[in-house]
């Protein structure tokens, strides 16, 4: 088991290979569809977000009556529907990893190669868990999207992932899709 820890260095994430079980800690910031919509059509983001991971995730969020946020329920949202976008979001924005499910395609791996950056898989299914890392709702952005769909900034303990693309090409989905063709053709 591998740890991150906020500030990410892109060194550190260019060590992790395809198979890495990682613990990440420190911040990370939520965004789905609409986000990477807005920020391929060129709108400055309103945070930093070189040397940032990104979540696909639109969280449950509830606020309390003293303002607080709290998040209920945090798990991944399918990548794939980000594969037009992720690439142009590493290159133009920095980022180093984006945690998501069910993988991305080869222009999201490309993007990981060229830029320094890693697809972690979170697991489906385990919305209430995964909440239980977040530590805080440190603040929100772009909320005129929607809650699921605004950028949530988090501060996690011990997120717990598995590096499936890697910086130096590695790709577990496309060893999967490999393999599961190869028994497919095998067993017709």
């Amino acid at each position: 088991m591998k740890r991150i820890n906020y500030p990410f260095k892109r060194e550190e994430i260019r060590d992790l290979r395809v198979g890495d079980m990682v613990l990440i800690s420190g911040k990370l910031f939520t965004g789905r569809d609409a986000v990477h919509k807005r920020l391929h059509d060129g709108t400055k983001p309103p945070i930093d977000l070189n040397e940032q991971i990104i979540y696909h995730c639109g969280p449950v969020v509830l606020k309390d009556k003293k303002g607080k946020y709290e998040v209920k329920a945090a798990g991944p949202t399918t990548s794939i529907r980000e594969e037009p976008y992720q690439w142009e979001v590493m290159r133009d924005y920095g980022i180093v990893g984006v945690i998501g499910k069910g993988g991305m395609g080869p222009k999201t791996l490309e993007g990981c190669q060229k830029y320094g950056c890693v697809y972690f898989h979170a697991v489906g299914g385990a919305a209430q868990v995964l909440a239980e890392k977040i530590k805080s709702v440190d603040n929100v952005y772009w909320e005129d999207l929607g809650s699921p769909e605004a950028i949530w900034e988090l501060t996690v303990e011990d997120f717990p992932v598995v590096v499936t693309m890697d910086s130096h090409g590695g790709s577990l989905h496309a060893k999967v899709q490999e393999s599961s063709e190869k028994l497919f053709k095998e067993n017709l």
